[in-house]
């Protein structure tokens, strides 16, 4: 079989062997019963890593989005989100949808910062009467950027000031954590929520976790039945949560580093403008110009490179655990040959 570097996200990443004899070994009772000793392991330990009283297990990061925000919100309230944010773009509308929730648009800067004098400006109090202003670290579609906790506090301090909670959309905040060396509960410590996925740089299988205030996790609780999330034998599927928590944090540093090496290579090739946001943790961005960006994706899936985007000519390319040291190298020549050979486009 030929060899495939798959590019295309952290979320394609497979359970190692270690992390398959933990899920095999795994306790468990029914977690909607409150009986799964494991989830309850997972929860705990995840809510200890943030900084938080409680934590809830979850499907995914869209529905610990969308429990959230139902959480915070009631029909008729709005949210306040960067526009180039994940709940925004990528959860299709589920809080307008299903929840009657307003998601308000404020501006993101290229490395996916809001402005804290835009969002106090932005919080109406009256009616729509907005309840939570959401952040994300990393920032996905804003080059996978590592926002420090500074940062995210002036923002929290604008929304706290107007009596507005703050929810954090963390789905690779360890990854955050690890660029600006320091800790997720520090780096998280003036969100009111926040939530993380074990799917993706973290290699486990399934599932992400929501940590907050015990009573809201226990409201949030409500919510992830009411959305069909409460899963029962969930334990098997937590061990391998519980195992990555455990021995995939520190490597993450290995995919920055490697991320690095292939956007250095990736900006001396023609056709090619880098992200503006640089490469902070394991999300490569680039744009390409005067060449066909459908093509190049074909051409080089061709070759044995598998890569997505945001749109037709900005590329994305995504280092995890499956992903070598090796690999890097060996794509590097290969993205370059398909460069090369592409058409000049009209």
């Amino acid at each position: 079989m030929a060899r495939v570097i798959d590019l295309r996200s952290d979320t394609v990443t497979r359970p190692s062997e270690g992390m398959r004899q933990a899920m095999a070994r795994a306790e468990v009772g029914d977690d909607l019963l409150g009986d799964d000793p494991t989830v309850k392991a997972l929860e705990e330990r995840s809510a200890e890593l943030i900084g938080k009283a409680a934590g809830l297990f979850v499907p995914s990061g869209t529905m610990g989005n969308l429990v959230t925000l139902l959480t915070y919100c009631g029909r008729g309230d709005e949210a306040i989100a960067g526009h180039e944010s994940h709940i925004l773009n990528h959860e299709g509308m589920g809080a307008a949808a299903l929840g009657g929730i307003s998601v308000r648009p404020v501006k993101n800067d290229a490395r996916g910062r809001i402005d804290p004098a835009e969002v106090a400006s932005t919080i109406r109090t009256a009616w729509p009467r907005t309840t939570v202003v959401c952040l994300e670290n990393t920032h996905n579609r804003c080059g996978g950027a590592a926002i420090p906790a500074r940062e995210i506090a002036d923002v929290a301090d604008a929304a706290h000031a107007a009596g507005v909670q703050v929810h954090l959309d963390g789905a690779r905040i360890f990854n955050a954590a690890v660029a600006l060396e320091t800790d997720a509960k520090t780096l998280v410590a003036s969100a009111d929520t926040v939530d993380f996925c074990f799917s993706k740089s973290l290699g486990a299988p399934v599932g992400s976790v929501i940590t907050g205030p015990v009573e809201f996790i226990e409201r949030a609780r409500a919510n992830r039945r009411l959305l069909g999330g409460a899963m029962r034998q969930s334990g098997i599927v937590a061990a391998g949560a519980l195992y990555a928590l455990e021995h995939n944090i520190d490597r993450l540093a290995d995919d920055h580093a490697n991320a690095q090496r292939l956007a250095a290579a990736i900006a001396e090739m023609p056709h090619v403008t880098m992200d503006p946001a640089g490469t902070d943790t394991n999300l490569v961005f680039f744009t390409l110009d005067g060449v066909d960006g459908t093509q190049f994706r074909e051409r080089l899936a061709g070759e044995g490179v598998l890569c997505t985007g945001t749109h037709e000519q900005r590329v994305r390319m995504v280092c995890h655990l499956d992903v070598s040291r090796e690999d890097i190298d060996a794509a590097i020549p290969l993205i370059a040959s398909v460069l090369q050979s592409l058409p000049a486009a009209s």
